[in-house]
Order: structure tokens, then C-alpha cells, then sequence
């Protein structure tokens, strides 16, 4: 007998945002791909270090991710439209933790978001929450480590108001980074305040 595979499904939906249906999917790499590369490839994304790679390059970077056991890559979708990008890796497997100490449950985690039709005001910090409570809805997450590039005044400013903890400064291959924290309680609290 034949089994029918299972229709995909989003690992992680918000029903009622305020932004509407906001939903996580794992990356489809025939379909998200070409979209990925725009994204990544537009001047305003130049701190995700992707400006100048070619498709086969960024298509090659989701592959490896798809079949990572230490990182995975999730397209946000609001309303059934693909929106932002977010990567989430542990980080004694990656290249930053070279730089600290990785402790039990901690969380890497990347966010890009697509450039939009309309600006909406505050569209990035709604975005941002949504990655940040997906990542705590997790029960073994108990730290989500960041490494922007010092120069990203504008994820800074959204890190810190997320309740981020910035450490200290480390020289990556690419880049030089700005390390930061953010425990589930530190999260909370600076929600609540937002």
C-alpha cells in the first residue's frame, strides 16, 4: 500500500497577530531559494555578507543548512506571503563558538526581512518578536546568542530593545561582530515594556 506523504506544515503559526497569520516554514529550497537570493543580493542587506555571491552560492548555503543537523532556516510567511528569513543554529557548532563559553541551551539566531511592497512602522520589531517568542516556545532555549556586525546600528538598536546584552566584540572571518545575549527572562521582561 502507498503512503501519501503529509502535506507540508508551518512549525510554528500565529493566528491572530496583529500583523495577521504569521507563520514559520521550513525553507523550500526550489521554491524560497530564488526569493532568499533576491533578498540577499539588494544593497540594504549588505550586512548578511551575500551582496556579491551568485545564486549557485546562496543556493549551495540552504542546501548544506536543509541538511544540517546543527542549523536550520525558516521562511516567515504573513497572510500566505513570504516576508522574512530567519536561521537558528547551535552555536557550539558554528563559527562563534570559537569566541565564548556555549552554555546548555543556547540558541544562534539570524533574522533578514524582505524588502516590502508598503513600509509598515514597526513591521521589523513585530517580526523580530515573533522569531524571538518562537525561539522560547522551546522549553531547551534558554539563551539566544546574536552576532551582528558592529556597523548594524539598526538591529542594534532592535537587539537592545529585545533585551540583548551586548558582551564584547569579536573579529569573525567576515566581519567584526558585536556578541550579545538574551536570556528567556530578559526577553520577557523587555517585551512587557515594549
Amino acid at each position: 500500500m502507498k503512503t501519501i506523504p503529509l502535506q507540508p506544515q508551518p512549525v510554528y503559526e500565529i493566528p491572530a497577530h496583529a500583523l495577521g497569520t504569521v507563520e514559520l516554514w521550513p525553507v523550500d529550497l526550489q521554491r524560497d531559494t530564488p526569493e532568499i537570493y533576491r533578498w540577499v543580493t539588494q544593497p540594504y542587506a549588505h550586512y548578511w555578507g551575500m551582496n556579491d555571491q551568485p545564486y549557485e552560492a546562496v543556493l549551495a548555503l540552504y542546501t548544506a543548512m536543509h541538511h544540517s543537523d546543527y542549523a536550520t532556516a525558516l521562511i516567515g510567511k504573513i497572510n500566505g506571503k513570504i516576508a522574512f528569513l530567519c536561521e537558528y543554529y547551535q552555536p557550539e557548532y558554528d563559527l562563534i563558538g570559537n569566541f565564548y563559553h556555549p552554555e546548555p541551551g543556547d540558541v544562534g539566531m539570524h533574522i533578514l526581512i524582505g524588502p516590502p511592497e508598503t513600509p509598515l512602522h514597526g513591521f521589523t520589531w513585530q517580526v523580530f518578536t515573533v522569531v524571538m517568542d518562537f525561539l522560547f516556545d522551546n522549553p531547551l532555549h534558554n539563551r539566544v546568542v546574536v552576532e551582528p556586525d558592529i556597523r548594524n546600528e539598526k538591529i542594534h538598536r532592535i537587539n537592545k530593545r529585545a533585551g540583548f546584552i551586548y558582551e564584547k566584540e569579536v573579529q569573525l572571518p567576515h566581519k567584526t561582530a558585536a556578541l550579545a545575549f538574551c536570556t528567556r527572562e530578559q526577553y520577557l521582561k523587555a517585551k512587557t515594556n515594549n
